[in-house]
């Protein structure tokens, strides 16, 4: 039962990720174009990272909630930058029950609106803020060009909404976020985020600003894989949330939201995946061991049996699979469980029963390096500390291959050869709509964000003084 190998990532990296994201179960086609089914385990990475941000959002204070999936056309009206970013993605019900609605109702694309709209409703007095919710959810947006996780017409996400009685604390929240974003990113995926302000153009319709999470994936396209946003008093205004502050007085709210999206599965597969297939984080992965016995007759199944069941009592802290599949060669296992990007393999056979050894498999060190043998007495100790060094050490490669793939310009022309195949470019910016409007044009390179800057240089691309500093690259 031969297993067909998967396109190298060199050779061509979109198909690459497209297969590997079929073969491994992760998703796959929905019947309607642009949409996406995940699969048991591509859900099961996506209820880890749900647990890792659910945490976070908890411990600073968020709650969860559930807002409705069809909103009224007219609340879309509102707030009219918002309603000009969101118009060609909409989905909308003009029938219901068999008859025309009288109001068009709009699939959501985010919540702002609805939520909005209640937001008005519950806050009168300054004793009601801060209000901080969020809610775990689908949403749809129209997309033309789509990739499973990366880009689809229906996602599921966390959209955050919160309302303050200052600016201040408004910013401070929206900032607070993006680093609870980018501790999660680094920490549980080990994908070395940068953090960073967006340009106005590249902005959330609506916002005041926007602030993202940046990646660098294999092949050294960014992805934005998380979003904070800084709503101002846009949307308080749209929808009147109001509240009367301690001197009486009636005041608009200031209000953020903030999302991340089945997308991040993407940027860890993109992150980490290598040539035999995914490469998944310890602290995220739907199996973070997987127990493989070895056996050719009976009586060695039976004491080899024995010893596996022992094994994973030992390793119940561990989320830990036992491949006990007849009449697959333990060959075909291995591959198969590389491909699916499980951390650490324990094979155990009946050579390892008798000297009282493990023999464990690296996912992230392919082949004999990545190969050790240990004693089975304290085995649950000894795969905790194996767990911990495959984390970090994803994160240090991932790291390293990012900073080695970011190159300082001082010229568009320099810019214009990193962008096309070296990987990204920082360098001095004077801000100007119409010049990143031109360098996306002309090299399909956006500006990702702002990097942090001291003191003042020369724009790259106008020759003037400035005292910011910008990230281009192509994304997805």
């Amino acid at each position: 039962m031969e297993e067909k190998k998967l396109p190298s990532r060199q050779e061509n990296y979109s198909e690459w990720y497209n297969q590997l994201v079929l073969r491994s179960e992760m998703a796959d086609y929905a019947p309607v174009r642009g949409c996406m089914v995940v699969r048991p385990y591509g859900w099961a990475l996506w209820e880890n990272i749900q647990k890792a941000l659910d945490n976070r959002f908890k411990a600073t204070g968020h709650v969860n909630a559930a807002f409705p999936l069809l909103i009224p056309q007219s609340f879309m009206t509102k707030e009219k930058e918002h309603v000009e970013g969101f118009a060609p993605e909409l989905a909308v019900v003009t029938h219901g029950g068999g008859e025309k609605l009288e109001e068009p109702l709009v699939v959501r694309p985010t919540s702002e609106t609805i939520i909005g709209t209640m937001y008005a409703k519950w806050i009168q007095s300054y004793r009601d803020l801060p209000v901080l919710v969020n809610q775990w959810a689908n949403v749809v947006r129209w997309e033309m060009r789509t990739k499973l996780f990366l880009r689809t017409l229906e996602f599921y996400w966390q959209e955050g909404h919160t309302a303050h009685a200052t600016e201040q604390e408004a910013i401070e929240e929206t900032e607070r976020m993006l680093d609870v974003y980018a501790d999660f990113a680094i920490n549980e995926a080990a994908v070395p985020v940068i953090k960073g302000r967006k340009s106005e153009t590249e902005k959330f319709a609506g916002a005041k600003a926007t602030y993202s999470i940046e990646a660098m994936m294999g092949d050294t396209k960014a992805l934005q894989s998380g979003t904070s946003h800084f709503l101002g008093q846009n949307f308080a205004q749209a929808f009147d949330i109001k509240f009367l502050d301690e001197n009486n007085q009636l005041q608009f709210c200031w209000t953020t939201s903030w999302g991340i999206s089945t997308r991040f599965i993407g940027a860890i597969i993109m992150t980490h995946g290598d040539d035999q297939g995914l490469i998944l984080p310890p602290r995220l992965a739907p199996i973070q061991v997987v127990v493989v016995p070895i056996y050719r007759k009976d009586e060695e199944k039976a004491l080899v049996m024995e010893k596996v069941e022992e094994v994973t009592k030992a390793l119940s802290a561990f989320r830990v699979k036992v491949d006990a599949r007849e009449g697959l060669t333990p060959g075909f296992k291995f591959n198969d469980w590389e491909l699916k990007g499980v951390p650490l393999r324990i094979e155990i056979g009946p050579k390892d029963v008798q000297n009282g050894t493990l023999a464990l498999a690296r996912r992230d060190i392919p082949g004999r390096d990545g190969k050790s043998f240990v004693p089975m007495a304290g085995c649950a100790q000894t795969v905790a500390d194996m767990l911990e060094t495959i984390q970090a050490s994803l994160l240090t490669k991932a790291t390293k291959f990012r900073d080695d793939h970011i190159f300082e310009v001082e010229s568009y022309e320099q810019l214009k050869d990193v962008v096309n195949d070296k990987g990204w470019a920082v360098g001095w910016w004077s801000d100007d709509r119409e010049n990143e409007a031109k360098i996306k044009e002309e090299t399909r390179a956006t500006l990702r964000c702002y990097a942090p800057s001291e003191g003042e240089g020369v724009c790259f691309f106008t020759g003037r003084k400035t005292n910011k500093k910008a990230y281009f690259a192509r994304g997805y």
